[in-house]
């Protein structure tokens, strides 16, 4: 039996990983807009936390660039990191290279594997197309389509160090395309044209292919996106 004070750590461990997750979900979704000061008192009270796991939270999600800190006068101030142009072409590199990385993986499967991941992705990639000039009610599932095309040849590809380093820029980027989700949309027959040269670079075995074809898809995507951000402005910067 652990003693108190081990159960009071995990317990702490524990208040800190909820408030950590609470709180990036928050800043993805935007329900902390971008450039809002947080405030650790009714961040606390909107979790039903004390401020302690706030604070940690705060740490960790500045680390990763989801919050900003400043100072104003003795007191240190956190601040939900800005949308930025330079910010989201930076982003989408990094995504575009890590997920090429998962692509080139993918594609070197045994042939029976990749035509199976090669038949969900074409599956997924037909559904996205159905949603070409969709309406505002429609952009959550274009989101959600886009996002799990993607994660099938990032899962297949079963590298644990890739996945994990995604999995903590990934979400940095979702910010960027939930947000300016509906004028992406006007792209969707685009996006799934470049989708489907990764489906059958992955499906033919070639690595190269695969990778080139998931950069080029990022990287186009940071321009439709900075073409977004130039028309309607940048959001919470100063």
């Amino acid at each position: 039996m652990e003693d108190s004070k081990g159960e009071n750590e995990s317990d702490r461990l524990g208040r800190s990983e909820l408030a950590y997750e609470r709180l990036r979900e928050l800043i993805v979704h935007g329900l902390l807009a971008p450039g809002s000061r947080i405030i650790e008192t009714e961040v606390a009270e909107r979790l039903g936390v004390s401020r302690t796991p706030i604070r940690s939270a705060l740490q960790r999600l500045q680390q990763e660039g989801f919050v900003t800190a400043g100072r104003s006068g003795e007191r240190s101030r956190s601040s939900v990191a800005p949308l930025t142009r330079s910010d989201a072409e930076e982003l989408f590199e990094i995504v575009g290279a890590l997920e090429g990385l998962a692509a080139a993986r993918t594609a070197r499967l045994p042939a029976d594997e990749r035509s199976a991941v090669a038949e969900r992705l074409g599956a997924a990639n037909e559904e996205l197309a159905t949603l070409e000039g969709m309406a505002l009610t429609e952009r959550g599932r274009y989101f959600e389509l886009d996002n799990a095309f993607h994660r099938l040849y990032v899962d297949a590809a079963s590298a644990d160090r890739l996945a994990t380093l995604h999995d903590a820029v990934k979400p940095q980027a979702e910010r960027y395309v939930r947000l300016y989700v509906q004028a992406l949309g006007s792209e969707v027959g685009t996006s799934v044209r470049e989708h489907q040269r990764i489906v059958e670079a992955i499906r033919i075995g070639a690595p190269m292919k695969a990778q080139e074809a998931v950069f080029e898809n990022w990287g186009n995507a940071a321009q439709r996106l900075s073409r977004i951000i130039d028309r309607v402005g940048e959001r919470g910067s100063w």
